[in-house]
């Protein structure tokens, strides 16, 4: 799979869950790291990735907290802008790359290597699970 290819490198259910990650275009990587991009648009024929699960990207995970099933027409330029785009048309280049024609809107938070996560139970923060 090409290193600039869109998310995910998914292959259920023979692949062990500690491989699942989350494959970016290259542009975008620092961006997420940093915090400044926690959306992505995706055109699948079905969702590949869950609310709740955690998929490595490079060094860290990223953890969806939303899918949203949306339309082309709520792909605005504000919208592509904070996926981490230019403008829609540079979006959809990108996110159309398959046979998908169902739009979802992915929120995302990034967490670091050795990051704790931050749901909480019962008042007390809950560390991230670490892979062995």
């Amino acid at each position: 799979m090409s290193s600039d290819t869109l998310w995910p490198s998914l292959s259920w259910p023979r692949c062990p869950r500690e491989y699942l990650q989350v494959v970016f275009t290259r542009r975008l990587r620092e961006g997420i790291r940093r915090g400044r991009i926690k959306c992505s648009v995706r055109i699948w024929i079905r969702p590949h990735v869950k609310v709740g699960g955690r998929y490595r990207m490079d060094e860290g995970q990223i953890v969806v907290e939303s899918i949203t099933p949306i339309r082309l027409s709520d792909i605005t330029h504000d919208l592509a802008r904070e996926s981490g785009f230019s403008d829609v048309k540079d979006l959809l280049q990108t996110a159309k790359h398959g046979p998908g024609e169902n739009i979802y809107l992915i929120r995302f938070r990034y967490l670091p290597a050795g990051a704790w996560a931050v749901p909480v139970k019962d008042g007390a923060a809950v560390p991230a699970r670490r892979r062995r």
